[in-house]
């Protein structure tokens, strides 16, 4: 299959597109590359170093599927510049799917965010409850979403919301929940919460590719449009407790606590046949296994948005 995957050098794009040209397919990137590019080169793939507010320039005839991951990521980076967060989560989407049309393009999924539910008292977040975004991050993954559905009937369009993403890659992240955490117990000794009783749904990076992956590839059609994808909802004080279990560190509270919490019931994957095989303990293990075996690694600004952001100074 002929793939196109945006953000295909990041933290999730990086695994991915590992994933989709270890399976044979030929697969073309679009990045920025504003955090690197960890990929070793493979005949089977082309990396354009293109931003996607530009991708109607961009020659995408003969590719089968697009997965559309690039973006302003987590709630401080998106309220560093919110119009440049505006711009690329949600105007870029138009771009891309109105050019995907006109060149014939069979799929898009798009990875939107659980965090689109907002603060949630419901046991039970569905696909189907209303949306309740806090933050400009939030709301621009809704809109978005909008956007895409509303060119479903030319195309087919699959919004999948992820759950906060844990686990290794080669464009590492450490200022997601389990992978910060963990950074700080093993480095600093402590772990900083909080608040800690707001609860998160939890994905292993390994099931999400996993995930992507299924709805790519698979034969029957998918009975919806918008899919959930988490599956361990967890307080923060319970990741924390998961990590001092680890890694002899102290847990210190913060006052100053963090409002967002909520669940999500990822029930419709599992019905229609998707097994998750990861888990948050799989997760914080390889951290600290990769922690300590790469005593040496060089960690920069690249592994923490906000401050990548700020240094690059993007308009």
């Amino acid at each position: 299959m002929n793939l196109l995957v945006t953000g295909g050098c990041g933290y999730i794009g990086t695994p991915l597109t590992k994933h989709l040209l270890s399976k044979k397919n030929k697969v073309t990137v679009v990045d920025n590359c504003w955090f690197g590019n960890f990929h070793k080169k493979n005949k089977m793939l082309k990396i354009i170093k293109k931003d996607i507010r530009n991708f109607e320039d961009l020659d995408i005839k003969g590719i089968d599927t697009i997965i559309h991951l690039a973006n302003v990521a987590n709630d401080p980076t998106v309220e560093l510049n919110p119009s440049l967060s505006w711009d690329i989560n949600v105007l870029a989407s138009k771009l891309i799917a109105r050019h995907a049309i006109k060149n014939k393009v069979k799929k898009i999924i798009f990875l939107s965010s659980g965090s689109v539910y907002g603060v949630k008292k419901e046991k039970n977040i569905t696909e189907d409850l209303k949306l309740n975004p806090i933050s400009i991050y939030n709301k621009t993954k809704m809109i978005a979403e909008r956007v895409f559905l509303s060119f479903k009937d030319r195309i087919s369009i699959t919004c999948i919301r992820p759950a906060t993403v844990c686990g290794l890659s080669e464009r590492l992240r450490l200022d997601l929940t389990v992978n910060k955490l963990t950074y700080d117990a093993f480095y600093k000794k402590k772990i900083f919460v909080d608040g800690g009783n707001q609860i998160r749904p939890n994905i292993h990076i390994k099931d999400l590719v996993a995930a992507i992956d299924y709805m790519i590839f698979c034969k029957k059609k998918l009975s919806h449009n918008i899919y959930n994808i988490g599956f361990e909802n967890l307080k923060i004080s319970e990741i924390a407790d998961k990590i001092k279990n680890k890694i002899d560190a102290k847990i210190i509270i913060n006052k100053n606590r963090d409002i967002r919490s909520y669940r999500q019931d990822s029930s419709r994957l599992i019905k229609f046949g998707f097994k998750p095989k990861y888990n948050v303990d799989i997760a914080i293990d390889e951290l600290i296994d990769f922690f300590k075996t790469n005593s040496k690694f060089n960690f920069t600004n690249k592994n923490f948005n906000l401050l990548r952001m700020k240094e690059l100074d993007i308009k």
